[in-house]
């Protein structure tokens, strides 16, 4: 299964976040607040959040199977040296979590990598993910690395498209 992912790379000190700010704009119009679990608060509360939205969003991951619990949540992807609050974008209507950008902090290996991109069903065609991870591109300035690195399985065409877009491009001797 792991030689058939999309893996991608992203040059973000040549990332034009100019290109997306309409993005931004046009969300923030619409009371969409951007903000980062650092920002929130890493709390046992914002994590229960940021979990139930992660589990909504990954639903339509193709053979993503079923989600893991809290607990296993928390130790796979929290409890991890890569996890930084910083890393993570939260899209917010009023008390409504809607989306998610997490990032995750592999500057010793040279890169930050985006684990996961998701937008609740309901808000979906906005530009709430174009818009989350161009907010997310100064992590990997915090991290002092210039390489975006993110995967997916091969039939998440959207995903792959809405990465392109933004600049990615297949990593060296992958070949898509």
């Amino acid at each position: 299964m792991a030689d058939r992912w999309v893996k991608l790379e992203l040059d973000a000190a040549a990332f034009d976040a100019a290109r997306f700010e309409q993005y931004l704009e046009r969300c923030r119009s619409g009371g969409i607040r951007f903000t980062t679990m650092s920002e929130l608060g890493d709390t046992p509360r914002h994590r229960w959040a940021l979990y139930e939205l992660n589990k909504e969003c990954s639903a339509d991951i193709p053979d993503r199977g079923e989600f893991y619990t809290f607990e296993e949540y928390v130790e796979g992807r929290l409890a991890v040296p890569s996890y930084d609050p910083r890393g993570v974008v939260v899209a917010l209507d009023g008390d409504v979590w809607c989306g998610l950008a997490m990032t995750s902090d592999h500057r010793a290996s040279g890169f930050v990598f985006n684990e996961m991109t998701g937008v609740k069903a309901a808000y979906r065609g906005r530009g709430l993910s174009l818009a989350m991870k161009t907010v997310g591109m100064g992590f990997a300035g915090l991290c002092g690395v210039d390489k975006v690195r993110t995967f997916h399985h091969p039939a998440n065409t959207a995903a792959i498209q809405m990465n392109r877009r933004l600049g990615y491009v297949d990593m060296p001797g992958t070949g898509g």
